[in-house]
């Protein structure tokens, strides 16, 4: 009788790259693990991540980059991710997502989005995911 995986192959190497961030701690090498991450990724992908990458960094330069899980992260001076992108690649999805913890200063009424589907970005999208980083850094 065969079992069922509880995780996926993708699910494991994610929680193995927490393991080796976890380890690395405060020697970690932030924006250079989040440039290599988005280095190993597909061009589709990597045009999403260069992107975000390139929307944090200037709408939001308080946030550190790093890796969380092994995909790209930005955290604020606290080290708690505030915002990060799973890219389609990773879990073989259809879509990458941009998503924001709860660390983001989102909080709008008693509801508000936390995470977006992206399949490429257009520059109302850019604008749009702009002013949400501005907002969610605070």
């Amino acid at each position: 009788m065969a079992t069922k995986k509880t995780f996926s192959d993708a699910e494991l190497e994610a929680m193995q790259d927490a393991k080796v961030e976890r380890k690395k701690g405060k020697k970690a090498d932030g924006l250079g693990d989040l440039l290599a991450k988005i280095a190993e990724l597909n061009p589709s992908d990597k045009a999403i991540a260069e992107t975000i990458h390139r929307l944090v960094t200037e709408n939001a330069p308080s946030l550190a980059a790093k890796t969380w899980y092994g995909m790209p992260a930005w955290a604020n001076a606290d080290g708690k991710v505030v915002c990060f992108l799973t890219p389609a690649g990773k879990f073989d999805s259809r879509y990458a997502s941009f998503g924001f913890n709860d660390a983001a200063r989102l909080d709008d009424g008693t509801v508000w989005p936390t995470a977006f589907a992206l399949t490429k970005l257009t520059k109302a999208d850019e604008d749009m995911l702009a002013a949400l980083i501005r907002k969610a850094a605070g």
